[in-house]
Parts: structure tokens; C-alpha cells; sequence
């Protein structure tokens, strides 16, 4: 359990991180705003396009030494940003780091299938938790850890490796378990022909996408509107910080009622009430709209990694299942931060691009409700 929070923990920083500094990035190495967004966007992609090849690497090497490779390379990764002075290695951070994810990802879901079959949803509790505090960690501290480092932004995305590096050792010392029972089945690929299988991957793709865009550019939405860049920093923290006891008791209300499709529609609504406040009044009450997004996405993210453990027997098999819900959903979240960045360089202002989140969250919650009428997998 406490191998699987600290790998959890270690999902969401180095993305997360960014975030604060971003427009003092982009500043300080003349990007445009589109090509800055790729150091959020890159890593979504390999995400996606990787996560297939994560049970086959699992047969081969084992799930739990693929998973403490992965949290070598995040450590790797998050250290290469004290060269994040050059553009090209910030860039190049981003893809070993949305690499080792994408490969992680699946396999952590077939681990808690493993290890907590009868109950998965207490246990998804504590990891979709422990990512929303990652993620809450990476956006709250990197600017206080970076003040403290002599105001070096490389230096304070880089103090992210030291907890990956805690993950690594704690990844070694577990047993390796052998994954030949389930051979056959990892070898039958995604389960392309299931029509609920997509269904799952397209509500993720909108979810993830939704909380990259706002990973990557609230705080700048916010600081157009008019509010200071310490109140901006502070809504976005808030938002991440609600994710937390979404992302933990949504889970446990799923498994203790059975309702979490009823559950992942009212995230729905509440994402896209928000998100609609965000765009056209973000100054009216801006606390209150930072708690229920931040509420309202946590909970979709938490209830939608339950969902292909439900769909599926053995470790491996929810591995498959999770892996086609990574592999198309951040396929094409990647676009979502990139093309939000580009409708604001376009339109000149974060209006626009945040009227096209609003209504990814209304088809999300459509989405929501179409799964749970939907005929379920057999």
C-alpha cells in the first residue's frame, strides 16, 4: 500500500509543477505560448501512445520492477530540468517523464486488481488521493521551493526527483512477481471491440484534457481577468487541493452504493457550472468556482480509474483495459492545453478557448450519463 501511494504521489508533479512559472518561462526563453504548452502537452501524449505497451513490458520484466524502472526515469527526468535553461532539454524532460507515466499508469491499476480485489474502491480511493496531492504538491510549493533556491525556477521544478527517488528504492525493495498465468490474455491486445471500453476512454480523454488545459493556463485565465498573480496562484492551489477529498471519497461512495455513473454525472454538472463561471465572471466569487472545479474534476478523474476495474478479471486484463482508457484518452488530451494556448494567442484573450472547456464538460457529463445506461461488458 504504501509502495503504491508513494508511485501515485510521483504521477502528477512534474507536470503540475509547471504551472506557477509557466508565463516566467515562456518570458525568459521568448517561447510563444503554444510551444510552452508542449512541456504540458508532450508528456500527456506519451501517456497516451505508450500506455499499449505497458502489459507486454510487464510480462517481460515483471510489474513491479516496471514499475520502479518508470520511477527511475521520472527521476531522471525531473533532474534534467536544472538544465531547463535550454529549451530543448526542458522539452526533452517532458517526454522521458510522460514516458515513464504512460508505462506506470496501467500497471499500477493491475496492481491494486492484484493485491486489493475486494476492495478496489477504498483502495483507488487512496491512490487517486495520493495523485491529487502530487499533483496539489507540484502547484502549491514549486514557487515557495524556488523562492527558497534563489529564486532558480530550474532548480525548483527539479526538487521533484527527490520524492521519485524515495519511489524508486521502495519499488526495488518490493518482490517481483511472475506474470506467466496471465500470458495468454496479455497477449490478446486492447479490447478495441468492446463499445464500453470506449465509452470509458472518451469520458477520461475529456476529463484529462479539461484538467491539463487548466493545469496548464488558470492561473494565466485568472490574472488576465484582472486578479493579482499571488490571488491567480492561490485560486489554482485551491483547485488542486479540492481534487484531494474528491479523489478519495468518491471512490468509497462508488463501492459502498453502487452509483458511480450517478456520481460521475453530478461531477459532470458541477465541472461544467464552474467552468462557465470561470470563463464569463471569473472575478464573481473566485474561491468558490476554484473549490467545485477542482471538487468536480477530482471526482471524474478518481471515479474513472475505478471503472476498468469492474470491466475485467485478472491483473493484467484490467491492465489492458486501463491501458486503451490512457492510450486514447491522453492521445487526444495532449491537444487540449496546445490549442487553448494557440485560441489565445489567436483571439487575444482566454474568453474564447474557455467557452470550448465549458462545453467539453457538458458533453462530458453526457458521456456520463450515456455509460450508465449503456449494456455493460460480459
Amino acid at each position: 500500500m504504501l509502495a503504491l501511494v508513494i508511485a501515485a504521489i510521483n504521477l502528477r508533479p512534474g507536470i503540475t509543477s509547471l504551472a506557477p512559472l509557466i508565463e516566467r518561462i515562456a518570458e525568459e526563453l521568448a517561447l510563444s505560448r503554444g510551444l510552452i504548452s508542449l512541456t504540458t502537452a508532450l508528456p500527456v501524449l506519451c501517456m497516451g501512445l505508450l500506455a499499449p505497451f505497458a502489459p507486454r513490458l510487464a510480462m517481460r520484466v515483471g510489474l513491479e520492477r516496471t514499475i520502479a524502472l518508470c520511477m527511475g526515469v521520472i527521476s531522471v527526468a525531473l533532474l534534467m530540468r536544472l538544465a531547463g535553461q535550454s529549451s530543448v532539454v526542458l522539452i526533452a524532460s517532458a517526454v522521458l517523464l510522460g514516458t515513464a507515466i504512460a508505462i506506470a499508469g496501467p500497471l499500477l491499476s493491475g496492481f491494486i486488481k492484484r493485491h486489493f480485489a475486494g476492495q478496489m474502491g477504498t483502495v483507488v480511493g487512496w491512490y487517486s488521493l495520493s495523485m491529487a496531492v502530487g499533483g496539489a504538491a507540484g502547484a502549491v510549493l514549486t514557487a515557495p521551493a524556488t523562492q527558497l533556491l534563489g529564486d532558480s525556477w530550474p532548480q525548483g521544478l527539479a526538487v521533484w526527483a527527490l520524492p521519485a527517488v524515495v519511489g524508486l528504492l521502495l519499488w526495488l525493495y518490493l518482490p517481483n512477481r511472475a506474470e506467466s498465468a496471465d500470458a495468454a490474455e496479455a497477449g490478446s491486445g486492447l479490447p478495441w471491440n468492446q463499445p464500453r471500453a470506449w465509452l470509458i476512454s472518451c469520458f477520461f480523454a475529456i476529463q484529462a484534457g479539461l484538467f491539463y488545459a487548466l493545469a496548464t493556463w488558470a492561473v494565466a485565465r485568472y490574472h488576465e481577468a484582472g486578479l493579482t498573480l499571488l490571488h491567480s496562484n492561490a485560486l489554482f492551489s485551491i483547485s488542486m487541493l479540492m481534487g484531494m477529498p474528491s479523489a478519495f471519497l468518491l471512490p468509497w461512495l462508488a463501492q459502498r452504493f453502487g452509483n458511480r455513473y450517478a456520481l460521475l454525472v453530478a461531477c459532470g454538472l458541477l465541472s461544467s457550472v464552474s467552468l462557465a463561471m470561470i470563463t464569463f465572471v471569473p472575478t464573481f466569487v473566485p474561491e468558490l468556482w476554484a473549490v467545485t472545479i477542482g471538487f468536480g474534476l477530482g471526482g471524474s478523474f478518481s471515479l474513472s480509474l475505478v471503472l476498468p476495474l469492474y470491466e475485467a478479471r485478472s491483473p493484467l486484463a484490467v491492465s489492458r483495459w486501463t491501458a486503451m482508457m490512457l492510450c486514447m484518452g491522453y492521445s487526444m488530451a495532449c491537444l487540449t492545453p496546445v490549442l487553448t494556448g494557440l485560441a489565445r494567442d489567436l483571439a487575444g484573450h482566454y474568453q474564447l478557448p474557455f467557452m470550448v472547456l465549458t462545453s467539453l464538460a457538458l458533453l462530458m457529463t453526457v458521456l456520463a450519463w450515456v455509460m450508465r445506461r449503456a449494456p455493460r461488458h460480459r
